[in-house]
């Protein structure tokens, strides 16, 4: 098989045993420095990626892309979701009544976010009815005063299907006793668990029960909204309620997910972007090892490179021999790197539910999702192989030329 001769010299130098074991070294460590400066960026970037999937599928599942609000109570939701639900980019359109509150039971406490639901309807705007842990949506009955809860919420309080808890509105109301805030018992009808901490934060009622308590009779405090893309939610909301505005002699106004979450996303493509610039500034550290190891290789071969210069062999020549080996190293830390990377990126989310089992530990309680997410994306891998196989190529410029640029006499003087 043919071979270039700059090349094959190069696979030599790489192979054999060299006479100062500092150089075998340092190439070495070159080497294990671009393996793990890859594969820790890979996984890293991937587990990023998976922060981001687990928060846009997760939390914006449950939370509105978009919310059209009335500046009074919506009677006639019906007639405005039959106008929004033809609407190219739109999935889904359901009533809702959000309220604040505290559900208390024996003694617990906890401050909860109360939303008015269409049983029926919900499945059109969120992932909620696929995370039922225990029941159903369409157990929510109107008049009954059902009540679905997350799991954090039935573990603190100790609760299951069938049992009562009460439910404490902020609003006060007079009575002969003084001013007392409002009550109302709900009995639990389903369970959800969707991993993040809004199964501590979120309770679902049917939106007559809810209306009840906000004294809507049978209007709801607005329309929320599912599009296609999530991120034209934004705009697109605020372009349906100039719509509605015009056909309707109502007044509107929007909301969207980017006010509730979006400080969340924000951080999370922040900090991978402010990680990958760290770790990309590691592995380039790990590349330029390459270059003390060509220039202390140089040195080591003068002699080589004087009797190559001699016999015929052009600067040029001489300079892609180091030119070569630069490359291998850099190829072989750089694949092996991938590799590692890749295999611990889809391994990951496994190794650390392992290591939490082994030793009996919670790393990601803080975070909004208590697990370690992971999603290797194909142009992340592309990208890094590209970046570190460039910088080794960088790396190898100034060790060649060097080479290149080698006296022959001077340097068999000593030799």
């Amino acid at each position: 098989m043919f071979k270039p001769v700059s090349l094959f010299l190069a696979l030599r130098y790489v192979k054999a045993k060299r006479r100062n074991h500092m150089i075998s070294f340092i190439s070495l460590v070159s080497i294990l420095g671009l393996v793990l400066g890859v594969a820790v960026l890979i996984v890293v970037l991937s587990v990023m990626n998976g922060f981001a999937r687990e928060l846009e599928v997760r939390i914006l599942g449950l939370v509105p892309h978009g919310v059209i609000y009335g500046r009074v109570p919506l009677s006639n939701w019906q007639d405005l979701a039959k106008q929004l639900a033809p609407m190219a980019d739109v999935e889904g359109v359901a009533p809702i009544i959000e309220l604040q509150g505290m559900l208390t039971h024996q003694g617990s406490v906890s401050g909860v976010m109360v939303n008015g639901i269409d049983p029926a309807m919900e499945a059109e705007v969120s992932i909620l009815p696929n995370f039922m842990r225990i029941g159903q949506l369409t157990d929510l009955k109107a008049g009954e005063f059902g009540i679905v809860i997350g799991a954090q919420l039935a573990q603190q309080f100790g609760v299951e299907v069938g049992d009562s808890v009460m439910l404490v509105l902020p609003e006060a109301s007079v009575s002969p006793a003084g001013v007392l805030p409002r009550f109302k018992r709900f009995r639990v009808q389903g369970v959800f668990e969707v991993g993040a901490e809004l199964d501590g934060l979120m309770v679902y009622v049917h939106w007559q029960d809810a209306a009840r308590l906000a004294r809507h009779a049978n209007a709801v405090a607005g329309l929320r909204i599912k599009f296609t893309d999530l991120f034209d939610a934004p705009h697109r909301v605020r372009e349906l309620v100039e719509m509605l505005s015009m056909q309707n002699e109502q007044a509107f106004y929007a909301s969207d997910w980017t006010r509730t979450q979006g400080s969340l996303f924000q951080a999370i493509k922040m900090e991978k972007t402010m990680i990958a610039l760290l770790l990309t500034l590691i592995m380039a550290v790990a590349a330029f090892n390459i270059v003390s190891s060509l220039v202390m290789l140089v040195n080591d071969k003068k002699g080589d490179i004087a009797v190559l210069r001699t016999l015929g062999a052009s600067p040029q020549w001489i300079g892609r021999v180091f030119l070569f080996q630069g490359m291998i190293i850099g190829t072989v830390g750089t694949f092996l790197g991938v590799a590692l990377g890749v295999v611990l990126a889809l391994t990951i989310s496994d190794l650390m539910a392992w290591f939490e089992a082994t030793f009996g530990t919670h790393l990601l309680t803080a975070y909004f999702i208590n697990y370690l997410p992971s999603k290797l994306q194909l142009t992340d891998v592309v990208v890094i192989t590209v970046a570190a196989l460039s910088l080794s190529f960088i790396a190898t410029i100034y060790p060649s030329r060097k080479a290149a640029l080698t006296p022959p006499a001077e340097a068999l003087r000593y030799d």
